[in-house]
């Protein structure tokens, strides 16, 4: 392996194992509702609200942190992220009122976990990588993501029952602080930082001018309706898997099948960016989850049906990551991509706002989801079409192996 190909595969490589930390441990949050509540009396409704506040926060952090990477550089914003969800999540014990919780498992955990999270890891790989590498190291990355979802939680519940919530949401401060040498791997020394601008570019004028792009628009809409589609799925599947008459367990493992699967699709949309225009590979994603919800909907109710379902959903669950930022990159250049990537990842998590939300109004209102899966339906179908008009130049003929 040559000097350059062995900097890139480790720079991707620090990268997903940093998502996995980010993610993973932010993953974990939902385990400790009970006990937070058995111990403080906050309510499960006030509990739920810290977490949907993070929910937004997380996204609305993305542009913000990845304009701070593209103008100071990542290094300072990634350890900074870090230090900041250690610092929430070990903080969280010590919080027995609303607004503290709200602040600190809300605010901190989120605003932390969302700094070291996709817009930042991927523009600082991207402006380290050739084009022809961006794709498929979007992919690993967005894996690492999965993978960590998929291995912290049973490690968080095996620590509750174990050395009880307090102490299990200390080890996973501890274990996020251990992921700070990684940070110098991603960011690169002197030699391989990325160049600056010599003019007056700037990361708000770039999003300023991409906001005004048609291509961008629709690039944002699609993936609005890929938050409202995994935001209803990941906060009301249990209630659903209730509803048709099945053991939570169904729900833990259709949820865990999601993860694995996810990352299968991950890497698959990573190698396919290189191959196939990014918004025909989006088209054919958004488009699967209209028939496989349609799909879902007829299909007899039983735990199979859910596992079927969850694996299919899970091959394009976050597997729309790599060939949304690849886009984003072929559309405006990799200088500012963590603040034009940010963006977009914030309209998905408006879209997640939304999707769970009103997943919450529709059981309310009529004791049903049925509502929300034609809405998801016909969202998903719409967010294929409005992919097809971007402008995208096919991808560069790759070269033949020596």
């Amino acid at each position: 392996m040559t000097a350059p190909a062995r900097a890139a595969f480790l720079v991707t490589l620090a990268a997903a194992a940093l998502l996995m930390v980010t993610m993973g441990v932010r993953q974990t949050f939902g385990l400790f509702v009970s006990p937070l509540n058995s111990s403080t009396g906050l309510g499960i409704a006030t509990i739920s609200f810290a977490l949907a506040i993070g929910q937004f926060a997380w996204g609305a952090v993305q542009p913000v942190a990845g304009a701070l990477a593209d103008r100071h550089g990542p290094a300072p914003v990634l350890a900074a992220g870090i230090v900041l969800l250690a610092a929430g999540t070990a903080l969280t014990p010590f919080m027995d009122s609303a607004l503290g919780l709200v602040l600190v498992l809300g605010l901190m955990t989120s605003i932390g976990s969302g700094a070291g999270s996709f817009s930042v890891l991927i523009g600082a790989a991207a402006q380290r990588l050739p084009p022809e590498a961006r794709g498929k190291a979007s992919g690993v990355i967005n894996a690492g993501g999965s993978f960590g979802q998929f291995v912290f939680a049973p490690i968080a519940q095996a620590l509750i029952q174990a050395m009880g919530w307090m102490a299990a949401l200390w080890t996973l401060a501890v274990a996020t602080l251990a992921a700070l040498p990684l940070v110098r791997t991603v960011a690169g020394g002197n030699a391989a930082a990325p160049a600056r601008a010599a003019d007056n570019a700037s990361p708000w004028r770039a999003l300023g001018e991409a906001l005004g792009d048609r291509s961008y628009q629709l690039l944002n809409l699609g993936f609005f309706t890929c938050g409202f589609h995994i935001a209803f799925l990941v906060t009301h599947l249990p209630q659903e898997v209730n509803l048709c008459g099945l053991p939570p367990t169904v729900a833990s493992w259709s949820l865990a099948i999601i993860g694995l699967a996810n990352i299968v699709g991950s890497l698959a949309a990573g190698f396919a960016t290189a191959k196939y225009r990014s918004k025909y590979i989006l088209a054919w994603m958004y488009g699967s989850r209209a028939v496989l919800i349609a799909a879902y909907l007829v299909a007899p109710k039983t735990a199979l049906t859910f596992y079927l379902f969850a694996a299919g959903l899970g091959l394009t669950w976050l597997a729309t990551v790599p060939p949304t930022a690849g886009i984003v990159g072929k559309l405006f250049g990799v200088r500012f991509l963590g603040t034009l990537f940010g963006m977009t990842l914030l309209s998905h998590q408006v879209g997640g706002f939304l999707g769970a939300w009103l997943g919450g109004l529709a059981i309310e209102a009529s004791g049903s989801y049925a509502r929300m899966w034609y809405a998801d339906m016909a969202l998903a179908a719409a967010a294929a079409l409005v992919n097809l008009p971007i402008r995208e130049a096919p991808p560069a003929p790759q070269p033949a192996a020596a």
